[in-house]
This record gives structure tokens, C-alpha cells and sequence, in this order.
């Protein structure tokens, strides 16, 4: 079969943070893809703002090198795609994996392979690709690059991977300085014989198989994400399987439901660096964009329209955890983060508080997110929606927020499914890592959750790795907990696992929820009077409605309370004197606290503004009928 070895296609896989993006950035730098004079961010790949803050890579990008061989030959082309490290984002690694040829694993030389290292490896095994391992970070004073090989083999080994998967080519990197070597250097040093990132490039050459193709075959192009352009619509990104593509060419477009329709190419790009540019074709191997087809969908297929053949649709992993999101239906709704309305006039004026509103965003997140699912509720003002865990739907909750949607998130649930009559739900592996004094605290907290120990080893560092079994949900609130625990010291990732039967009650959150009685602001006075009772979470001025939570119980049940009590003014004293106690700081909780500390009776309301927890039922008198209704029977 003929082969193109001008291009090659390769994905970037790794766990989080263990530096996919850093290794990208210097891959681009070495290359000369930037001028001399352009000011370069670090993380170029990680162009959205929560990406950015958060430190993680949450969509799969593309970007194209121009490698110029040493030994004087025709420069070649190499597309990169820089996936998340994190599972919840699994979709999009799937996509990725589907544009490319092999895979470069990226190690962190301290950390070893974790969870998610796993997952991304298990994809690209069973989509049968070659890969380079690359081993980063060797600088780091804790590295031991020999276990962490040893420990990446038995990883493949008990992933199944065949003798051709297994004799892996292996790279030693420091991606922050932009350094890579094929001889291992010391623990904790960059690699010497080198100073550039030229043994990468070699070793992806010459193991990243070149795309083939049939001669003379009908064209092929699998659509593998979207995006948009003020000027030009939805542009579809895809790779060229058979044939070739050309601006201004009439295509057919084989739609998920088997439908055809011919449609014109308008625009036609390639990627170059970080930027697309107009071409005029496309061959087989390569990744590029067109616009012109409105409504076309991930995984759909553009085909010669004399004989269209239809590429194999994209499949994902079922979703595993769900949440409700609806419209806010607080008594501060379209008020600002204040609550006081004249004040707030400017900051909510392009307000999203409709259930049409909502629903236009959610339909329009499907449309580039296909390990999302929208099902419609009761109620015509929420929707459940389905992802594969709690950080991926923690994200879209806050994109909306940040583009002006108000909303009520429902508590966390887990997606069951029935399997011979019973009830299975979806279990994690989770890896943790502590200091060994909070091994015992661990063991208690996952015992509670119904964890199951599989694994533990001790690398003799005073450090403890722990293999646990647990359903999804007991997962649900732990980080919190976890970190409380361990000091802020322990480090945990978990993996879907598959399905288990149904692991009976359980009991995370001990403590009840302080809850409002009246309308009003918070005063420092009735401040004082309470936080003897527990945890607050509000400011002295902040607006609260009835119902809704101002903080955590000392107790296990929930206590109504007045947070708006003024100290009164006798003739005596002003209402200032004798108060010399102080107020202890409010725990401020972010949306993914806040959804983690929920009960089944409770909900969050977010706004552009703030995040508010508060109670399903608001009028405290209902609460006080139903919970009386539920214990009687």
C-alpha cells in the first residue's frame, strides 16, 4: 500500500499533571514554529480560562510541527493531539485516539503510572497502537526512573498488551527545560547528553507508523470535534482517511442515523503551530478543518458522493454519575450576588435565568461533548444530566455560570444499571497516596464508604500507596474529608472500574446543615451567638433567604437558626459596647464543596456571583410535615 512519509500523527497520553502540555510547549519552540520576537504564554495548548486555573487540560487539541530532519531531507509534518490526563474527560481522549497512529505515554518519573495513566493506556492497547514511553520530569529530587520502567511493564503486562506493544522504545525527558535523551540519566538530574528535545523527535519518526492508503480509493474523512468561528460557522475537525478533500468540493455527508446529503466544502484548513490557515486539499493522514455543514456531528463521515462509505461512528463509556440541573428557583433569583436588586441592575442585565435558556446550552454542549447525556425529568424546568464523573460535570456547571446562567444543581447521583434482575452500580479504583502516620485514618475512611482494599505497597520512602475498590458514589464528598485527614498531605485518584451489585446504605456526612429561618442579612451579632453550634459559611452583611444553608451542624441533624438577630439598643449601652468577642472566618466552600457536601434533601444554587447551598423544600414548616410524614409512614 502506498504510504505518505511527510506526516505523521501522534497523541500525547498521560496522567494529570505528570506534563503532556509543558513537553507540547517546548516541542513547538524547538521546532520554530513562534518568531524570534513572539511573546509565548507557558501552556499554549491550555487556551481556556478554567484550564488555565485549574492546571488541567480539559479538551483535546491539535497543533502540527514542521520537523526538519538533520540529515538535510523534506521537512514532515507531525500532528500532535494533547489530550486531558483526567478520566472524567474520557471522551475526548477517545476522540483523540481515533485521529492518530500511536501514542506517546508520559510517566512522571516520581509518581509512576496512577489510574488514569492506566486508562489512557488501556485505550490506546485496544485500539492496538505502537507506543513510546517517555519518562518526565527526571529532574525531580524524588524521581527513581528504574522502578517506575519496572513498574510501566507490569502495567502493560496486566493490560494484556502484546510482544509487538511490549518492546517499547523508552525516552528520558525533562519537558520543562526542553531536554530529552535515550540514555537514562541519574535520579534526580536532567539528561546530560543532551541539551534539546532532538532523541524525541527521532524516536517518534521512526516508531510513529506513516498514514497508508489505497490508490486511487473514494474519499473518506471521519469527523472527530468541532469548534466555531464568528465568521464561518461550526467548523469540523477531522482526518482524512482515503482520497482527498478539496475547498469548494461537493461531499456527502453520511450522517449518525445513516442519512445522505451532498454538501459544499466552503473553507478549507490546515493547522499550523497554534494557528489553522487556508488550504486548498487535504490527503490521506491528514488532520484538518472545513466549514460549510451547519448541523454535522461528531463521529459522522464525509464520503465521495459517486460512493459513499461510511466510517464506524466514535463509541464512548457509558456515563457514571448524574446530576439534576435546572433553572434557580431561589427567592434571590436575577438579583446579583448581593441580593439587593438596584444595586445590582448593571451586573445582571444579560442575566440567563429561562428554562429555554438553559436547555439551548445544554443541547448546544452535546453537540462537542459526546460523553454527556440530557434526559428530561418531571419537570419542565430541569433536566438530569449524565457524565462520566463529578469533575466533568462540576466544569460545565461552571462554564455556564462564568457565560451569566443562574441554576439549581441537584446532589450527585450514580447511574445504576440492572443486570440479570439485580441492581449493579457503577465501582472506582481508587490509588492513594499518604504519609504512613495517616494510613489508619485512610483505612477508616474507605471502610465507612465500603472500600476494598487490593493492593498496598511501601517504596520505603515513608510513604504508603493504597489500592482501594469503592462504589462511585461513596466517592462522592470524600476529597474534602480525605484531605482533612491526611493534612492536606495525601494525594488520590480514582478510575471507573466497571459494575458491581448494589453495595447497600451508606453514611458519608455525619453532620447536619444549619439552616435560615427568615430572610435578612447576616449580622456579626448573631454570628457570635452561633458558631458555637458548628462551621459557618457566611459573611457578616451577606442576603440569605429561608432555607437556605449558612453552615455545618456540630450535630447530626439540622437546626433552624437565626442568622439575622441584631443585638438591641437599650438606654444604657450602645449596641456596639461590651462585645469584645471576634468573628471567627467563614469556611468558604467552591461549587465542587459545595456539591460535595449536599444531602439528598438539599441543592446548590449557583449564579455568576456566588454559590449557595440551601434546601429542596425552602418553607421550614413543610421540612418539619414531610420529615414528620416520612418517619411515621
Amino acid at each position: 500500500m502506498p504510504t505518505r512519509h511527510d506526516i505523521r500523527n501522534v497523541a500525547i497520553v498521560a496522567h494529570v499533571d505528570h506534563g503532556k502540555t509543558t513537553i507540547v510547549d517546548a516541542m513547538l519552540k524547538q521546532a520554530g514554529a513562534f518568531a524570534a520576537h513572539q511573546h509565548l504564554d507557558d501552556r499554549m495548548m491550555d487556551s481556556n480560562d478554567l484550564e488555565r486555573e485549574k492546571g488541567i487540560t480539559i479538551l483535546a487539541k491539535n497543533t502540527a510541527v514542521k520537523y526538519h530532519p538533520k540529515d538535510g531531507g523534506a521537512p514532515i509534518t507531525i500532528n500532535i493531539i494533547d489530550t486531558p490526563g483526567h478520566a472524567d474527560f474520557g471522551g475526548e481522549v477517545e476522540r483523540g485516539l481515533s485521529m492518530v497512529d500511536a501514542v506517546v505515554l508520559l510517566v512522571d518519573a516520581s509518581e509512576g503510572p496512577l489510574p488514569q495513566t492506566r486508562f489512557v493506556l488501556r485505550k490506546a492497547l485496544q485500539a492496538r497502537m505502537p507506543v513510546i514511553l517517555c519518562i518526565n520530569k527526571t529532574d525531580r529530587p524524588d524521581s527513581r526512573i528504574d522502578e517506575v520502567v519496572n513498574e510501566t511493564y507490569d502495567l502493560f503486562l496486566d493490560l494484556d498488551a502484546d510482544e509487538d506493544q511490549i518492546e517499547f522504545p523508552i525516552v528520558y525527558a525533562c519537558g520543562r527545560d526542553g531536554v530529552a535523551s535515550l540514555t537514562k540519566p541519574e535520579d534526580g538530574t536532567v539528561p546530560a547528553d543532551s541539551d534539546n528535545l532532538e532523541p524525541f523527535f527521532s524516536t517518534i519518526l521512526e516508531h510513529v507508523p506513516a498514514p497508508t492508503y489505497e490508490e486511487d480509493a473514494p474519499l473518506q474523512a471521519h469527523v472527530t470535534n468541532l469548534d466555531a468561528d464568528n465568521f464561518l460557522g461550526r467548523i469540523a475537525l477531522l482526518r482524512v482517511e482515503q482520497g482527498e478533500l478539496r475547498k469548494g468540493q461537493t461531499v456527502a455527508w453520511i450522517k449518525r442515523d445513516g442519512s445522505i446529503s451532498n454538501v459544499r466544502i466552503t473553507e478549507l484548513m490546515m493547522t499550523e503551530a497554534l494557528t489553522r490557515k487556508p488550504a486548498e486539499v487535504a490527503g490521506p493522514g491528514d488532520i484538518c478543518a472545513v466549514a460549510g455543514i451547519p448541523d454535522i456531528m461528531i463521529g459522522e463521515t464525509l464520503a465521495d458522493p459517486e460512493n459513499p462509505v461510511a466510517l464506524p461512528l466514535i463509541t464512548v463509556d457509558q456515563p457514571a454519575i448524574s446530576m439534576t440541573i435546572g433553572t434557580n428557583t431561589s427567592p434571590l433569583v436575577g438579583r446579583g450576588g448581593t441580593g439587593k436588586g438596584a444595586d445590582a441592575k448593571s451586573a445582571v442585565k444579560d442575566r440567563k435565568v429561562t428554562a429555554r435558556q438553559v436547555k439551548d446550552r445544554l443541547d448546544r454542549e452535546l453537540i462537542g461533548n459526546v460523553s454527556l447525556r440530557v434526559l428530561d425529568t418531571e419537570r419542565p424546568d430541569a433536566w438530569e444530566v449524565q457524565g462520566r464523573g463529578e469533575l466533568a460535570l462540576a466544569i460545565l456547571v461552571e462554564q455556564m455560570r462564568r457565560e451569566g446562567f443562574e441554576l439549581t444543581i441537584g446532589k450527585p447521583q450514580v447511574v445504576t444499571k440492572e443486570v440479570d434482575g439485580k441492581v449493579h452500580e457503577p465501582v472506582e479504583r481508587l490509588t492513594i497516596d499518604v504519609p504512613e502516620e495517616h494510613m489508619g485514618a485512610v483505612t477508616q475512611l474507605m471502610g465507612v464508604r465500603k472500600g476494598r482494599m487490593d493492593n498496598m505497597s511501601n517504596h520505603g520512602s515513608g510513604w504508603v500507596r493504597m489500592e482501594f475498590v469503592v462504589p462511585s458514589r461513596g466517592l462522592i464528598g470524600f476529597r474534602t474529608e480525605f484531605l482533612t485527614q491526611t493534612r492536606g498531605t495525601g494525594i488520590a485518584h480514582s478510575i471507573h472500574e466497571g459494575h458491581e451489585p448494589w453495595f447497600g446504605p451508606l453514611v458519608t456526612r455525619n453532620n447536619g446543615s444549619l439552616v435560615a429561618d427568615r430572610a435578612g442579612s447576616v449580622t456579626p451579632f448573631a454570628m457570635i451567638n452561633l458558631q458555637e453550634r458548628g462551621v459557618l459559611f457566611t459573611e457578616p452583611g451577606t442576603e440569605v433567604y429561608e432555607g437556605m444553608i449558612v453552615g455545618e451542624n456540630s450535630r447530626s441533624d439540622d437546626m433552624d437558626v437565626n442568622i439575622t438577630k441584631e443585638k438591641k439598643l437599650t438606654n444604657m449601652r450602645a449596641a456596639s459596647a461590651d462585645n469584645t468577642e471576634n468573628v471567627i472566618p467563614p469556611r468558604k466552600l467552591s461549587l465542587e464543596q459545595s456539591l460535595e457536601f449536599c444531602r439528598d434533601d438539599e441543592c446548590v444554587e449557583v449564579t455568576p456571583e456566588a454559590v449557595r447551598i440551601r434546601k429542596v423544600v425552602l418553607d421550614q414548616k413543610e421540612r418539619g410535615r414531610t420529615a414528620s410524614r416520612a418517619k411515621h409512614g
